[in-house]
């Protein structure tokens, strides 16, 4: 395979900077993509299967650093629920990223890693991982087909907007150049976890280009309590397993943790949107805890009842209700927040406080600590290629728009949909502009 057919990762792919460098070649239409995470890496297979030169920019030294963190855990690529269910975890942008999802559903993307190399399977909980386990084979084995379609990819070069011209405007290890092409595809991500390259300095760009996005915020992320230093000292980093937590009509089972500032983890990640809007508009919202939810409420109350006098509540919540002392010390710090402990309250009401022990929320961890951003391009500016409709020819796709998602796989879902669908979009625009079939847009 000759070099030029190889994904590069060296600034030597552009020559002269501060100069107008023309990605477009005279054989062919080119697309230059800004950002390689998922949703950039799928435009780019879709475009450059179609015969399209594709350019990829990227801030960081390599390619995909976020989708590489999310897999250290064991990659969670997509869900296997029934996806008419799958579909109501994006909520109220539903309608608009329905069709991306329809067109690159979850089997879809499973076909799409077996043919990668990479098998995939359902765990317990439902989630659809790689049979490694991991994101790098998949990524490497992604970069290989990249490679072999002619997709030239190039590290550390920063996306800074447009010129007046409408050329893209890149800063690289060599100084700051314009790229002119034939259609641009922006996915740089949102703005949780910074240092891997998602930092959302795009709004600024976007925002001088009269383009609107709703404010950047914390998605699946976690919330600040107000802990006790006795509370604090004892069970920080402890985790609280085989929960339910509820927040209004909405109730999720699964485990969080107890940290420094307040709680995280993932069943409190699923109810976060929620959470969040409640903290923003009175300052708290009030979760709701329940530490046994696999016993009823008469259950409780009836092994209470029976408790002998004579043992502390410490000792019979540990045997007789087979709570972790993470659990009872959140008793015991709920009840103090509630100021009424929990020897003054009555075997009812004790029954009741442990599968409902408030916890108050006070604000949200910061962004650059969350799983996930809220906010981006308003899908008002975007057509239903998501193509912006004040930048013909420029497509969004990812973490960029402005939806959110829970952690299982549906934010991975959405990101590789979007970037498959920006992709077709970007290829429809080319076709419209040479006469060319969409198949193979091409100007020989």
């Amino acid at each position: 395979m000759s070099e030029a057919r190889h994904v590069r990762f060296a600034s030597n792919a552009l020559e002269a900077s501060g100069k107008l460098f023309p990605v477009s070649l005279a054989a062919r239409p080119n697309v230059i993509i800004i950002g390689a995470g998922p949703s950039g890496l799928m435009a780019a297979e879709v475009i450059a299967s179609a015969g399209v030169g594709v350019t990829i920019f990227d801030r960081m030294a390599a390619p995909g650093r976020k989708f590489l963190l999310a897999g250290r855990g064991g990659l969670n690529i997509t869900h296997s629920e029934d996806f008419e269910i799958l579909l109501t975890r994006y909520g109220d942008a539903l309608p608009r990223l329905r069709d991306a999802l329809e067109q690159f559903s979850p089997k879809v993307l499973r076909a799409w890693c077996e043919g990668l190399g990479e098998s995939t399977f359902i765990g317990s909980s439902g989630r659809v991982f790689p049979a490694r386990f991991k994101a790098s084979p998949l990524l490497r084995a992604w970069l290989k087909r990249l490679a072999s379609l002619g997709v030239v990819l190039n590290s550390r070069h920063e996306w800074r907007g447009w010129s007046d011209e409408g050329a893209a405007i890149l800063k690289g290890p060599e100084g700051q150049f314009e790229v002119a092409a034939d259609a641009t595809i922006l996915a740089l991500g949102g703005a949780s976890w910074p240092r891997l390259g998602s930092d959302g300095g795009w709004v600024a760009a976007l925002e001088r280009a009269a383009i609107a996005t709703a404010p950047l915020r914390p998605a699946n992320c976690g919330f600040v309590v107000n802990w006790s230093d006795h509370f604090r000292d004892l069970f920080e980093g402890a985790p609280l397993k085989g929960i339910a937590l509820s927040f209004g009509e909405t109730s999720v089972r699964g485990e969080a943790i107890i940290t420094h500032a307040g709680l995280e983890g993932g069943a409190l990640y699923a109810l976060s949107a929620a959470l969040r809007e409640s903290v923003a508009a009175s300052g708290e919202a009030v979760l709701r805890v329940a530490l046994r939810p696999d016993l009823s409420v008469a259950e409780l109350e009836r092994r209470i009842e029976a408790r002998d006098p004579k043992q502390s509540f410490s000792t019979f919540a540990r045997k007789s209700l087979k709570l972790a002392p993470a659990a009872i010390g959140l008793l015991h710090e709920s009840a103090r927040q509630g100021l009424l402990p929990l020897s003054a309250m009555d075997p009812a009401r004790l029954a009741g406080f442990i599968n409902a022990a408030p916890v108050r929320l006070k604000g949200v961890a910061p962004l650059a600590r969350a799983i996930s951003t809220a906010g981006g391009v308003l899908f008002d500016e975007v057509d239903s290629n998501f193509m912006l409709v004040r930048r013909p020819g420029a497509f969004v796709a990812g973490e960029m728009l402005d939806w959110e998602a829970p952690t299982g796989g549906y934010l991975l879902q959405a990101c590789f949909a979007t970037g498959a669908a920006a992709g077709r979009g970007a290829l429809q625009w080319l076709s419209k502009q040479t006469g060319a079939p969409e198949s193979f847009v091409s100007r020989t």
